[in-house]
This record gives C-alpha cells, sequence and structure tokens, in this order.
C-alpha cells in the first residue's frame, strides 16, 4: 500500500472522527428538548414583555407560544415555578431568550419542541452552580431536580422526547471572585461533564453564550471579562459538542445617566434567543438565511471602480433600524430593494455574520436590520457617482480601542488585523476581475459606548490617530482618508468636562486627509447611544453629502 495515502487515509477517519455529525433529521414525534440555564441575562433581566413591540422583527412574540411546552424554575430567593408544563410564555413580564429560540426553530422545524428553563440572577459557577460542592442557592441540584422531574412527566405522558442541546449563559458574577475568575475554564469543563453523566447523555451538546463586551463591564472590567472568555473558549475550542455563541453584537438596555448597562434587556434578549436558534440548526444542517447573489457583474473591466469601505460602531452596524420601518419612511420604499448596480460586501458583529461575496447592496443586517450604507449608496448615485462598490466591517459590541493596532489585553477583542486584512481582500478581489481600483476613503463612525465612560472618551482621539496612521503605513496609501463622523456625545455631568468633539476637531486639523464630521443634525434619539431608523438613513446621507463636498474642492 502506499504510504503517503495510508497515512492519508487514517488521518481522514480521524478526523471524521473528531467532526460531531449533524443532530437528528425531523421525525415530526419525538419532542426535542433543549434546557436553558444560567444568571441574569439568562432570566431576562431589565427586560419588559411590553417593549416586545418597539421592535418590529419580534413582533408577536409576547404572546404565548402553544406548541412549545415549557417548564422553568427562576429566581433565587424567591423562585417563581411552572409547577409542570405550560405553554412557552414569558414570565413575571420579562423577555427571555427562549422566546425567540423557540420561534425560529419552530419556524425551520416541524418537530416539537419543549425548554427546560433555570435561572437565577448573581449566581456563581464556582459556587452556586458547582456539581460537586454546590454553595448559596445550590443551583446545580435545583436545576437537576426540575430537569428530571419535567422529563419524568413526559415519561408519565408517554411522550417520546430527546435532550437536543443545553443553552447556558452565565459568567459576570465568576469575574468578581479572585478564585473563581482563573478557574472558571476549568470548573465549565467539569461542569458539563457532570451535565453529560448525571443526565446520562454523553453526547449533549452544549451552547456557550459570550459574555456582552457592549455593556459598561465590557470596558471597565475589560481584563475581568476577558479572563472569562479565555475560560469559555478553552472548553468549546477542545470539545467538539461544544460551541461558543456570540452575543457581544447585540443590543443591550440603554441605562439612564450615560446610557451603559450590564444588561441585555428587551431587543438583546430576542436577538440572544436568535443566536442560540441559529447555532442550533447549523448543527442540524437547517440553512437560516437566504442567499442574496450578485447574478451580474455590475462593472465593466474597462472602468475603474471607486471602494468605499464603511466602518465603526453600533450605530454604524445599524443596531435599532429595522427593515419593517424603513418601508414608511419617505423614499424608504427604494432602500429595501436590492441595488444590483453597487457590489456591497460585509463582516458585521465582528463576524457574526459575513457575505458570501460580494453581493447586491441591500438590507442585509444580521436581525432584518440595516446601516447608513443604504442611503449613502443611494445619494452618491442619485448625484450621478458610478461604479460604486462598499465594503462595510462593523463590530457593535466594540470600543475604538479594539481598533487600534496594539489593542488592549483583551487580545481576542482586538480588530485591526481582521480591519486591514478585509480591506485588503476586498481591494484584491476586484483587482482579480480585471479593475483598476480607487479606495476612496474609510468612512468611520465613532464609538459611541466610547463617550459614555471617562477613560475611554479621553482617549479616543489618540486612538483613531494611531489606527488612521498605521492604517496608511500597511495599505501603502500614506494620503489615505479618513471621513470620521461623529454624533452628538453623550450629556452627562460625569463625562461633559472631556471635550472630546474638540479633541476630535484638533486632530483632524492635523492631518490634512482627516475630515471630521459633525453629523449633529440627526433626528432627535428615543435612547442615549443608538440612533434609530429614522437617524440611521439620514447618517448615511450626510455622510454621502459631506464626500460629495470634498470631493468637489478638489
Amino acid at each position: 500500500m502506499n504510504p503517503i495515502r495510508s497515512t492519508f487515509s487514517i488521518f481522514a477517519i480521524v478526523t471524521a472522527l473528531m467532526i460531531p455529525a449533524p443532530l437528528h433529521a425531523q421525525d415530526q414525534k419525538t419532542l426535542r428538548v433543549f434546557i436553558f440555564a444560567g444568571q441574569s441575562n439568562m432570566v431576562g433581566s431589565d427586560s419588559k414583555v411590553e417593549d416586545i413591540k418597539r421592535f418590529p422583527p419580534f413582533a408577536g412574540l409576547e404572546a404565548p407560544q402553544s406548541k412549545v411546552k415549557f417548564s422553568y424554575c427562576l429566581g433565587r430567593e424567591d423562585k417563581t415555578r411552572s409547577e409542570g408544563w405550560v405553554d412557552l410564555q414569558a414570565v413575571n413580564n420579562t423577555v427571555g431568550p427562549e422566546l425567540s429560540f423557540a420561534r425560529k426553530v419552530s419556524r425551520s422545524l416541524d418537530d416539537p419542541i419543549a425548554i427546560i428553563k433555570v435561572a437565577a440572577g448573581g449566581t456563581h459557577l464556582g459556587g452556586d452552580w458547582n456539581p460537586d460542592e454546590p454553595s448559596g442557592f445550590k443551583m446545580y441540584p435545583l436545576a437537576v431536580e426540575v430537569i428530571k422531574s419535567s422529563l419524568a412527566e413526559l415519561d408519565k405522558q408517554k411522550i417520546p422526547y430527546r435532550l437536543e442541546g443545553f443553552m447556558w449563559h452565565q459568567g459576570e458574577n465568576d469575574m468578581f471572585n479572585e478564585d473563581y475568575m482563573p478557574n472558571y475554564g476549568k470548573n465549565l469543563k467539569k461542569f458539563l461533564a457532570t451535565w453529560r453523566r448525571d443526565l446520562k447523555t454523553p453526547d449533549l451538546r452544549f451552547y456557550i453564550g459570550e459574555l456582552s463586551t457592549k455593556t459598561i463591564w465590557g470596558m471597565d472590567l475589560r481584563p475581568r471579562m476577558d479572563a472569562i472568555s479565555k475560560g469559555q473558549r478553552a472548553v468549546t475550542d477542545l470539545d467538539p459538542l461544544a460551541e461558543y455563541i456570540p452575543t457581544s453584537h447585540v443590543g443591550v438596555e440603554i441605562g439612564s445617566g450615560v446610557g451603559l448597562h450590564y444588561h441585555y434587556g428587551t431587543l438583546g434578549q430576542l436577538e440572544h434567543g436568535e443566536n442560540y436558534a441559529e447555532a442550533y440548526l447549523r448543527t442540524i444542517a437547517r440553512e437560516t438565511t437566504d442567499p442574496r447573489p450578485l447574478k451580474t457583474w455590475p462593472y465593466q473591466k474597462s472602468n475603474p471602480i471607486k471602494l468605499f469601505v464603511l466602518a465603526g460602531h453600533r450605530n454604524m452596524e445599524g443596531e435599532r433600524a429595522f427593515i419593517q420601518e424603513l418601508g414608511t419612511l419617505e423614499g424608504g420604499a427604494a432602500l429595501l430593494k436590492d441595488n444590483p448596480r453597487i457590489a456591497y460586501k460585509y463582516n458585521l458583529g465582528g463576524g457574526f455574520k459575513v457575505s458570501k461575496g460580494w453581493e447586491p447592496l441591500g438590507p442585509a443586517g444580521a436581525y432584518d436590520t440595516f446601516g447608513p450604507e443604504l442611503s449613502f449608496g443611494m445619494t452618491l448615485a442619485n448625484h450621478g457617482v458610478e461604479n460604486v462598490a462598499i465594503a462595510k466591517f462593523t463590530h457593535s459590541g466594540s470600543q475604538i480601542i479594539d481598533w487600534t493596532p496594539k489593542g488592549s489585553i483583551a487580545k481576542s477583542r482586538n480588530l485591526y488585523p481582521k480591519f486591514r486584512a478585509f480591506i485588503k481582500e476586498s481591494l484584491k478581489e476586484l483587482e482579480d476581475k480585471g479593475h483598476e481600483v480607487e479606495l476612496v476613503g474609510i468612512f468611520y463612525h465613532v464609538g459611541e459606548n466610547d463617550m459614555s465612560f471617562g477613560p475611554h472618551r479621553q482617549k479616543a482621539a489618540g486612538w483613531l490617530q494611531a489606527m488612521i496612521a498605521q492604517s496608511r503605513i500597511d495599505l501603502k496609501r500614506p494620503s489615505l482618508k479618513w471621513f470620521v463622523s461623529q454624533q452628538p456625545p453623550t450629556d452627562d455631568e460625569r463625562v461633559n468636562a472631556i471635550d472630546v468633539v474638540t479633541s476630535m476637531k484638533e486632530t483632524a486639523a492635523a492631518d490634512p486627509h482627516f475630515i471630521h464630521l459633525r453629523a449633529f443634525n440627526l433626528p432627535e434619539q428615543e435612547k442615549k447611544l443608538v440612533i434609530t431608523t429614522g437617524g440611521i438613513v439620514r447618517l448615511g446621507e450626510f455622510i454621502a453629502r459631506e464626500y460629495l463636498g470634498e470631493a468637489a474642492k478638489n
């Protein structure tokens, strides 16, 4: 036997054994049971059922889902129990991720599903959830009791079932304990193994939710958040039946004062649940997104292409701009249609959603959302700018420090190398098609959360300057223009002493290729930090007009 072929065959067999096969195909008889567990951001703290109507993609989730079974025990001292199986519904007027998870999964499968949920805010994996020595509120034995009793009731009713997945979101409290924090990975590994043993399901899949870096803790407790993330990834990187679920890009509650919070709130919970659903559906090989192919390449080879790179955080991503509201705006219906004359590619949420090559410019956000790129592209077209291509790179859970070449102690959050690679790849792809490409500029919308946290607000201009300087070196374009848009910064006595607008203005004045755009006349924001649908449309128009004005000077 050929030794090379033999070695390859052995490698192929070993590799195949390491890769978990897709879960069960549909049988429409066996009940698929999912477990949801964790602390406050699994409970649904600081969310409100009545707020669901504010977020059009999730309309209707305030009503019970009669086709989904639900068993739960929530809370610490005062526990709320379902006392058996009920229809899936909100509990205590809060919105948990199970609501959107169930609807998304149910729309993709005909099989019946059920959810068992045990969660309590402020609980530790190292203590409360410790399988061997549970302390505090003794969540592990409680969860075992709830799950086993719920399954026993199904047995009594002669309902066939199987445990299909375990959704876990926890870790914020462990980062405050100097023993639990460095041992999170070790404790999580033991936690997963013990569940598989106690439930007699050695192949039980776990979906481990990332802690939200968009919250205040993502800034002032960055090293501690990173320690928990490293612990989680240490487990999911080695356990083929455990998956790390990004959640930093989802919405978070807007608090009083500076606006920062540490809970997802209503919108975040609804998106949080969809993240778990998409991950689960991938494991059973069910595609959840519709393809958006660019059927005909819109440029002639002889024509040079103008590449516009859009980048930034939550408002460049379009966190609270929904396509369902876009159609109600004057001229909005035109933006809902894909524009095949503008090639568009994107990397959203730090890689959560990535385009499949170049697509037609159109709504492509992760949750029926869109960003300023739609009105930006249309404004350019309406003013006769031709051969336009747009590449967009965003992460709404990032801060400006994550975009700097140096980054921070949380190395996994460093975006600069990925951003640089994204631009280079976009240029190369267009050039490989035979085009001369002009990188018109990078259009960056300043980080919104940074403006609400003093130390970040103080350093924002310097961080941005470092990113701009290095990008010109790495892209070999010493005169690369940066169009930096800035919405009115957070107005609060705790940060107002830091004049970040003047800092940006002075930085731009010292750099002839840094154009500072004051986006101060957008529609009034409903909440601090976040721009909603109408404002995002106006932001795109504003950036485009400012570019056109700058181009007219040269």
